[in-house]
C-alpha cells in the first residue's frame, strides 16, 4: 500500500524544480522501467507497480536493492503522468556525463541548439541511438532531459546515449580541427556532400540554429526538397533522423 506521504512526494517530481532539487526522475511503462532496472547506467532507487506487474518479475527483482511498493490502478494513477498509466512507475537518480572528447573526434556527435519541445528531445535522442551515434550535447536553453516527455519519448535510448549541457562556446575549444555541420536551408546537398566524423548542429523548431552557433559552423548542409513547390522545412526532428541517416550511410556504407 501507497502512503500519501509517497504520493506527495512522487508528485512532487512531476517539478523540474524538485527534481533537480533531488535528484530523481520518475520513469513509467512496462518496457522501460524493465529497461532501466536491467541495465547499469541508471539507479533505480523504487519501484511502484501493481500486482499484474509483480506477479510476473520474480527473475527481473532477484539481487535487486531497490525499494518495491504495491499499489493499485487507481493509485497508480494519482501519481502518473500519463493519460493511461501502464501497470508500473519508478524513480531513478539523474546521472551528470561528461564530453567524450574521443567520440567527438572519432564520431558523429550532435549538437542539439535550442531544442524546446521535451518530445522532440527526446525523439532526436532515440534517432541517435538508432543509427549508433553515442554522444547528444544539449545547448543551456534547451529543454531537460529528465522532463518525464524527454524520457518517454526517448523509449529506453537514454540508457545507450551520453547526454549532457554544454555551450557551443565552452565546447569552441575542441572545435578547432574537426568539421561542424550545421542544418540550415542554404547548406550543400547532404546527398552529394562527402560527410566525415563531426560535430552536426540541428537547431530550434521555429528558428533554426541560433546566430552565436552558426559563427562556429564550417559545414552548412541541407537536405533538398524533391520539388519546388512543397513544404518550406521539415519537423526538427525529422530532418534530424534524415541527417543522421546519410551520415550513418556515407560512413559505414560508402565504397
Amino acid at each position: 500500500m501507497i502512503s500519501k506521504n509517497q504520493i506527495k512526494y512522487i508528485q512532487s517530481l512531476h517539478s523540474k524544480k524538485n527534481r533537480d532539487q533531488e535528484g530523481l526522475f520518475i520513469i513509467e511503462g512496462v518496457k522501460l522501467v524493465t529497461e532501466f532496472i536491467t541495465h547499469e547506467a541508471y539507479q533505480v532507487i523504487e519501484v511502484f507497480a501493481t500486482s499484474e506487474y509483480l506477479n510476473k518479475q520474480d527473475e527481473l527483482f532477484k539481487g535487486r536493492e531497490f525499494k518495491i511498493t504495491e499499489l493499485t490502478s487507481e493509485e497508480l494513477q494519482k501519481i502518473s503522468l500519463l493519460t493511461s498509466p501502464n501497470q508500473v512507475l519508478a524513480i531513478a537518480r539523474m546521472v551528470t556525463p561528461e564530453l567524450d572528447i574521443s567520440l567527438l573526434n572519432n564520431s558523429t556527435t550532435l549538437f542539439l541548439d535550442d531544442i524546446r519541445d521535451p518530445g522532440n528531445l527526446g525523439t532526436m535522442i532515440r534517432i541517435a541511438d538508432w543509427f549508433g551515434i553515442k554522444q547528444v550535447i544539449c545547448s543551456p536553453t534547451s529543454t531537460e532531459l529528465y522532463n518525464p516527455k524527454t524520457v518517454q519519448a526517448s523509449m529506453g535510448a537514454i540508457l545507450r546515449v551520453s547526454v549532457l549541457k554544454m555551450s557551443i562556446q565552452d565546447l569552441a575549444p575542441h572545435l578547432k580541427e574537426i568539421p561542424v555541420y550545421g542544418a540550415v536551408l542554404t547548406g550543400k546537398n547532404i546527398y552529394t556532400s562527402s560527410l566525415s566524423s563531426g560535430l552536426l548542429v540541428i537547431g530550434n523548431e521555429s528558428n533554426g540554429i541560433s546566430a552565436e552557433t552558426l559563427t562556429y559552423v564550417n559545414a552548412p548542409i541541407t537536405i533538398p526538397p524533391a520539388t519546388s513547390n512543397g513544404s518550406e522545412s521539415l519537423n526538427a526532428a525529422n530532418a534530424c533522423a534524415i541527417i543522421c541517416s546519410e551520415f550513418h550511410r556515407q560512413l559505414n556504407y560508402s565504397t
